[in-house]
């Protein structure tokens, strides 16, 4: 790394006094003028946890703004890609059109299909770090076990684990930067006995690589978003497939479909897409998307327009709630032949949007078929040979998938041990709450992506995490360039924007009586009626603009150890900038045309 050179006071011409400040009165005698220009970068260590796509773009965005500094990134998997490695079972996709799910800084013109699979995803991201050499800066195997802050060195004192040789090592960091995710710790429902199955037992998140269902009589636990993929993906090829669901949710038709049906901004632009029954781009759309950059350019843009505009349909007693709940609920009924027994079990009674929206492409087409019983009796317990309802009728399987998500409690997977003691015990006894979604109170020097109340259902993580990393690089360079050991929000500030959060989540469908991930439990495990943590109270066009500036009342800072004065201004330096003694910087942009702007 480039180290920034910057001239002394003696050098210059300037003569060191710290007799008088100028206007005849007599200077603090324990402050002195910092010898450097302004802007000059002290050196800074940075520690960021998870390689998937947030901790990846992270990397660009340190590397293309910042100087005099060291990263390294833990990732704890022997490849990149985070949930897009570690999810890998059958008909695993993202449900974000392809072209909109990618870095805005690294476009792809190939991807296969309008939803890309999740294999095609993770060569995506290992093909950028390859590309970008970011493999010398990212440990594979490696675990973050434990974080303590000490403050008075202003630093992170950090417990790392090898994970191929087992050793536990020290490290520190100046700030620590946690990209692991929402949807990464994955976990097996909570029924008794669940580990004494003699079958197969298998999860989503760690499906095995060489697993053979065929011919077997299986069971999918769970109607999430891995649920309604998996159940027509693995429906064909076994013998019998067991689907037990305990709560309704919607299923919409396929994205493009929607898109098309409800006539919004993508409407026209995917009338000239060229796609085969199975939505794969034909080889010639892939030669126009690769020829036309104009007509590309169009195509995202509209998709972008489309998904980010979906927010109204998602307010209490709208008229375009109200609509798409219609048309919804319409469409289920088609799709399941009007069965009314299936109607009544499958169709919620709660808003669109309360759950995650998945597009389920035949999913309620393969719960009608012969080999396929829908189960929505509760289980009692696993038994060696299968699956007790509470009716006592015991159902015999080969092998038990469990489509049940996620630890979506916000709380980190290692201790964090802050000024106000371990974040996992303040997360476990109390509403997870963060200064917008990237900070927590307490936790100085800490930043997170997809933190409490981020917008993770508000369209593709890939740019979202691009506008957060920028914000969080431009406070790590305020830290670097104004003498700033230690930077968090205020604890006044979090309760502040916790208390809006609150107000403000009645009146969505998010915080309708229904069980959901998006909602922290009540105390007694109860997830249906809980408080709505998982999403921003806003668009996704809210979020960009609320982190367009940086509101510095809202922060604590503790200054470097050489101004003991604690001076707010110690960073002024020498009266110089550094950027007029920059030989490649434009010395004089403030007579340039549009100078004028904001």
């Amino acid at each position: 790394m480039t180290r920034l050179r910057v001239p002394h006071a003696s050098s210059i011409g300037i003569k060191r006094t710290n007799d008088t400040n100028g206007y005849g009165a007599a200077a603090k005698a324990s402050y002195a003028i910092r010898e450097a220009p302004l802007g000059t970068p002290k050196h800074v260590r940075i520690v960021g946890i998870g390689a998937g796509a947030s901790g990846i773009n992270l990397i660009r965005t340190i590397r293309k703004n910042m100087v005099n500094y060291e990263h390294v990134v833990y990732e704890k998997n022997e490849e990149v890609g985070g949930t897009w490695f570690e999810n890998r079972y059958p008909g695993c996709r993202c449900d974000i059109p392809s072209h909109n799910y990618q870095f805005s800084w690294r476009p792809n013109r190939e991807w296969s299909n309008f939803l890309s699979p999740a294999p095609e995803i993770q060569e995506y991201l290992a093909r950028i770090c390859e590309d970008e050499h970011m493999m010398d800066t990212i440990k594979m195997r490696h675990k973050v076990n434990g974080a303590w802050w000490d403050e008075k060195r202003g630093l992170w004192d950090l417990s790392v684990q090898n994970l191929e040789t087992g050793e536990e090592f020290k490290d520190y960091a100046n700030f620590l930067v946690d990209a692991s995710g929402i949807l990464n710790n994955w976990k097996w429902p909570d029924i008794p006995g669940i580990k004494s199955f003699e079958g197969d037992l298998v999860h989503t998140a760690n499906w095995p690589k060489d697993f053979d269902y065929a011919n077997k009589t299986v069971a999918i636990i769970g109607n999430g978003s891995s649920g309604i993929q998996l159940v027509p993906a693995v429906q064909p090829d076994v013998k019998k497939l067991y689907h037990f669901v305990r709560t309704p949710t919607w299923i919409i038709p396929p994205r493009r479909i929607t898109m098309l049906l409800m006539g919004g901004p993508a409407k026209e632009v995917l009338e000239e897409i060229d796609l085969d029954a199975s939505e794969n781009f034909t080889q010639e759309q892939i030669d126009r998307f690769k020829k036309d950059p104009a007509f590309y350019h169009k195509f995202v843009k509209a998709i972008e327009r489309d998904i980010s505009g979906a927010f109204p349909i998602l307010i209490n007693g709208s008229q375009a709630q109200a609509e798409v709940n219609a048309k919804a609920t319409m469409t289920m009924t088609r799709l399941l032949g009007g069965d009314k027994k299936l109607c009544e079990a499958l169709i919620p009674k709660f808003p669109l949007g309360c759950r995650r929206v998945t597009p389920g492409p035949g999913y309620l087409e393969a719960l009608q078929t012969p080999n396929t019983e829908l189960i929505m009796e509760g289980i009692a317990r696993v038994v060696p040979e299968g699956v007790e309802l509470e009716s006592g009728r015991v159902i015999k399987l080969d092998a038990i998938m469990c489509a049940t998500g996620f630890d979506n409690t916000f709380a980190p997977r290692f201790p964090l041990v802050g000024r106000h003691g371990n974040v996992q015990d303040t997360m476990a006894a109390e509403t997870p709450k963060s200064y917008m979604s990237l900070a927590l109170a307490g936790v100085p020097n800490y930043f997170t992506f997809m933190g409490p109340n981020a917008p993770i259902g508000h369209g593709s993580v890939f740019t979202l995490g691009e506008h957060v990393a920028r914000y969080i690089t431009r406070l790590m360079i305020k830290c670097q360039t104004e003498g700033i050991k230690s930077v968090v929000p205020s604890d006044a500030a979090v309760a502040d924007y916790a208390q809006h959060v609150a107000t403000f989540m009645p009146r969505m469908a998010w915080s309708a009586s229904c069980k959901s991930w998006f909602k922290s439990g009540d105390g007694s495990g109860n997830t249906e009626d809980g408080s709505v943590t998982a999403l921003h109270p806003g668009s996704r066009f809210h979020f960009f603009h609320m982190l367009d500036s940086f509101r510095g009342e809202d922060w604590d800072y503790v200054y470097d150890d050489d101004n003991p004065a604690g001076n707010r201004f110690h960073y002024l330096g020498n009266g110089f900038s550094s950027k007029e003694l920059d030989p490649a910087a434009d010395v004089t942009w403030y007579v340039s045309e549009g100078a004028d702007r904001l």
